[in-house]
């Protein structure tokens, strides 16, 4: 990964939050870094200047292999990316809240600094075979998702991040 860009960490069961990755990825061009929870690695969060953490809420917690990311990295980085920007988008079968605050604890601890209102998209997904649809966003949720890329790759390009 090339000095300056925007790590994109993601994890996605049914599509929402793999979309809007994607989505904020086209948005950042060519700052973005895409990658799974699972490839995500100390090397990777250390070399980015900014990071957008997306994954969907399961049962009021982020995804595990979201916590597993951050399990593994912790460590690793802790006091060599204090400062930097990061902001979240969280899908949601109806609140997202509990998901957005481990993310912000987590960030806290490693001293990184919310640079965005946290994005969370609510799929109103409440039975069990809503939750394990696959899912479709409308254009609007994906260009929410697309100009917060641009918006935190415009800030690593004039240096602000």
């Amino acid at each position: 990964m090339a000095e300056g860009t925007l790590l994109i960490a993601w994890h996605s069961r049914t599509g929402a939050s793999e979309a809007l990755a994607r989505a904020a990825a086209q948005g950042a061009g060519s700052a973005a870094l895409l990658a799974r929870a699972d490839e995500v690695r100390p090397e990777d969060l250390i070399r980015a200047r900014a990071y957008l953490f997306v994954c969907p809420e399961n049962l009021a917690t982020m995804s595990g292999l979201m916590k597993e990311m951050f399990d593994r990295c912790y460590y690793p980085v802790l006091g060599q990316i204090e400062g930097r920007a990061y902001a979240t988008i969280i899908s949601a079968g109806s609140d997202g809240e509990g998901a957005q605050r481990q993310i912000d604890r987590i960030a806290t601890g490693w001293r990184l600094r919310r640079v965005a209102d946290p994005i969370i998209v609510n799929v109103h997904a409440q039975t069990p075979e809503e939750i394990l649809a696959p899912k479709h966003l409308d254009s609007a949720q994906l260009t929410r998702a697309s100009e917060l890329g641009a918006a935190l790759a415009e800030g690593i390009e004039l240096g602000i991040y």
